[in-house]
C-alpha cells in the first residue's frame, strides 16, 4: 500500500530525516512513536507529498508519489493532522463531507452519492446522532472521530493519523483507538502517530521508533518496544511490563 525506500525528508535548506525505509501492507496499522521534535510530523507530511522529498524514494500502492497529482494522491490516501478545531460553528455532516471534495469538480457541490458517503462515514465511526450538531458544540473526542470520518469519506484506502489521541481523556482515547482496529480490519491501512507506547501495544501490528529523524526500530510492538530503545528515544529510564496478555510501558522512577 505505502513503500518509502531510503528516505531523506525535511524542509528548505534543512534535513530533519535520513534513510528511513518502511512499507505498509494493506489493513496493516503501524504506529510512529518518538519524541517532539523527533520527525514524525514532517515525515507524514512528506508521505502525504505536502513536502517534497530531500532523497530517497516513495510509492503508492505501487506508483511512484511524485507522479501523482493532488487529487489521486487525496483519493488514496485520508489525512487526519493534528488537533484541529473549526473556527466555524458547521455541523458534523458538513465537516465530514469536505472529505468529499477530492470526488468533486472545481465548482461541484455533493451530491446524493456523496451523502451516502458521508452518512456511512459517521456510522462507522458511532457518531451519526451528530450529524445536525455544530462542531463547535462537540466533546473533543467526538471532534477527533469527525475528523477521521472525514478522512474516510475520501474512500481511501490509506490512512495517516497524525496523534490521533492528543489531548483526548482515556475514554476518547479508547474509542478513537477501537476505531482505528475496526477500520483495519475492513482493509484500510493506517499508519498514526503517538507519544503513547501502550497505544502501538494495543492497536498496532508493527511499531517504528523514530529520533532525530531516523529509524531505532522497526517491528512488532512486543519486539522493538522495550525499555532500551524507549530510553533511546525518551531520554528517560522505562519499565516495559507484561500485563493481561499485554504489556504497558512505566516509568521508572527514582526514590
Amino acid at each position: 500500500m505505502l513503500e518509502a525506500n531510503a528516505l531523506a525528508f525535511g524542509f528548505p535548506g534543512r534535513t530533519v530525516g535520513h534513510d528511513v525505509s518502511f512499507s505498509l501492507a494493506a489493513g496493516e496499522v503501524m504506529c510512529v512513536l518518538g519524541p517532539n521534535g523527533g520527525g514524525k510530523t514532517t515525515l507524514f507530511r512528506t508521505l502525504l507529498g505536502l513536502l517534497p522529498p530531500h532523497g530517497g524514494s516513495i510509492a503508492l500502492q505501487g506508483d511512484a508519489l511524485k507522479t501523482l497529482s493532488r487529487r489521486e494522491i487525496a483519493r488514496r490516501v485520508g489525512y487526519v493532522p493534528q488537533g484541529q478545531v473549526s473556527g466555524f460553528a458547521y455541523t458534523v455532516l458538513e465537516v465530514v463531507l469536505m472529505g468529499r471534495t477530492a470526488h468533486l469538480g472545481a465548482f461541484g457541490t455533493p451530491g446524493e452519492r456523496d451523502r451516502r458517503v458521508a452518512a456511512r462515514a459517521l456510522e462507522t465511526l458511532g457518531i451519526a446522532h451528530l450529524a445536525e450538531r455544530p462542531v463547535t458544540q462537540v466533546s473533543g473526542g467526538e471532534r477527533q472521530l469527525a475528523l477521521i470520518a472525514r478522512a474516510l469519506a475520501q474512500e481511501p484506502r490509506l490512512l495517516v493519523m497524525d496523534e490521533p489521541t492528543a489531548s483526548l481523556d482515556f475514554g476518547n482515547q479508547v474509542r478513537v483507538l477501537q476505531s482505528v482496529s475496526s477500520l483495519a480490519a475492513s482493509g484500510i491501512s493506517i499508519l498514526f502517530a503517538s507519544h503513547d507506547p501502550d497505544h502501538a501495544f494495543l492497536a498496532a501490528h508493527r511499531a517504528l521508533l523514530l529520533a532525530e529523524g531516523r529509524v531505532v526500530a522497526l517491528g512488532a510492538p512486543a519486539e522493538v518496544i522495550r525499555a532500551d530503545t524507549l530510553e533511546r528515544l525518551y531520554q528517560v529510564k522505562v519499565s516495559v511490563v507484561p500485563v493481561g496478555g499485554g504489556h504497558t510501558c512505566l516509568p521508572a522512577l527514582e526514590r
